[in-house]
């Protein structure tokens, strides 16, 4: 399948007049920075589910740096309800030319309409470029609010003439928000750590593993340490632009050794260190003439107290490397601190040896092709069964230690 840039036909912030003459204040722009910060941010802070990639600061990184730009698939198209000079809704939305960097798979579906002689690039989607983290992704002030994104969201797509609406990653109210009227749900899995809150170390986590689990994590982590390898945590102000241009380096690494091209740029991740310092934990690896190895990148929440695997690379390959820095490190710090969460990012069966365990994720979706709305619609449901089947499944294999065995201990 053909990628293709997106339609020029797309709206712009002049247009507000012309996605719904009954609400004139319904606005699309193409630079998220057109936006007003502070409004957005406390939208953000009164969703369900906030996280720091849906902060303001995050998404203009994204736009302002050539990450997540026209010229590479994702041209913006920022939804946002007003009431006077008041911000009551928003979401990120984009005109998408491919499929690449979203993690809720649709190629299938571009094939399909490509058989057929159907153009579905572009499409519209409302998502964090790159990031599959659940969140909230409508934000509003309450529900009319959020209904009349939803209406925007439909009325964009049916004025550009686009193929489909995608809603990624959101919450259960956004789901909720977008029931019926064509719109269907699609569940996915992600592992995840949950803690209680309670400060501990990480030996006694891992006893709280199955002995073969814990067996194999502490020979990986002892491969490592034979290697001469210890690890340092820096937090906000104390990652070191000398730090971030190693990180850099790392994060380009995995992506060439897998023979593609980074998502996201260097200065991404200087308008990180910037806008949002406090919002990032990185552990370094050194080797014991004290050279970095490797670096792992962890975003961090401390309103939710959760942290958010996200990007890692070595320029040394160590066995099981890989393992300590994304997993184990990263957990031990959420252990030690109290915290509540950590995601290890999308896909991987092998995270759940590691205590990371399933948990459903949901997208919506709307076509604009009747016919083609109906196959998706019976193939969602198909799968939808499969996927409880099979995290129902995952369930009833978990990696800790029963409640018998633990009252023998």
């Amino acid at each position: 399948m053909t990628a293709r840039s997106p339609s020029p036909t797309s709206a712009s912030a002049a247009d507000v007049e012309s996605i719904d003459a009954a609400v004139p204040l319904i606005r699309v722009d193409d630079d998220p920075a057109a936006l007003p910060r502070d409004a957005w941010n406390a939208l953000l802070a009164r969703a369900p589910l906030p996280s720091p990639f849906m902060r303001h600061e995050y998404l203009v990184a994204m736009h302002a740096s050539g990450s997540a730009v026209a010229k590479k698939g994702w041209q913006a198209q920022f939804l946002s309800v007003w009431e006077g000079d008041e911000l009551i809704a928003a979401c990120p939305a984009y005109l998408k030319g491919h499929s690449y960097g979203e993690y809720v798979f649709d190629w299938a579906w571009a094939e399909a309409y490509d058989r057929h002689g159907l153009a579905y690039y572009p499409k519209l989607l409302v998502a964090v470029p790159f990031t599959p983290v659940p969140g909230s992704r409508l934000l509003a002030r309450d529900d009319a609010a959020r209904d009349w994104l939803v209406k925007g969201l439909r009325a964009l797509a049916t004025k550009a003439e686009l193929s489909s609406v995608h809603v990624l990653f959101g919450d259960a109210r956004d789901q909720r928000a977008l029931t019926g009227d064509g719109w269907l749900a699609r569940q996915q899995v992600q592992f995840h750590w949950t803690g209680d809150g309670v400060p501990r170390r990480f030996t006694d986590y891992l006893q709280s593993l199955q002995r073969e689990k814990r067996k194999k994590i502490q020979q990986e982590q002892r491969k490592v340490a034979e290697a001469g390898l210890r690890f340092e945590p820096l937090r906000g102000a104390a990652i070191t632009p000398e730090d971030w241009d190693f990180f850099y380096e790392c994060y380009t690494r995995t992506y060439l050794a897998h023979r593609n091209k980074p998502y996201l740029t260097r200065e991404f991740f200087a308008r990180m260190a910037a806008d949002l310092p406090g919002q990032w934990l990185m552990f370094l690896a050194r080797d014991e003439q004290g050279d970095r190895v490797a670096a792992s990148l962890v975003a961090i929440d401390e309103t939710q107290r959760a942290a958010y695997g996200r990007y890692w690379g070595s320029v040394r390959y160590i066995p099981n490397l890989h393992f300590d820095a994304c997993y184990y490190q990263p957990l031990a710090w959420c252990l030690e601190h109290g915290w509540l969460r950590f995601e290890g990012g999308a896909q991987g069966e092998h995270k759940m040896a590691r205590g990371l365990m399933p948990v459903a994720t949901h997208s919506a979706h709307w076509l604009a092709h009747p016919q083609f709305r109906e196959a998706v619609a019976d193939f969602l449901e198909r799968e939808g069964q499969a996927m409880d089947e099979y995290i129902d499944e995952l369930e009833r294999h978990q990696p800790f230690k029963s409640a018998p065995e633990l009252e023998r201990e």
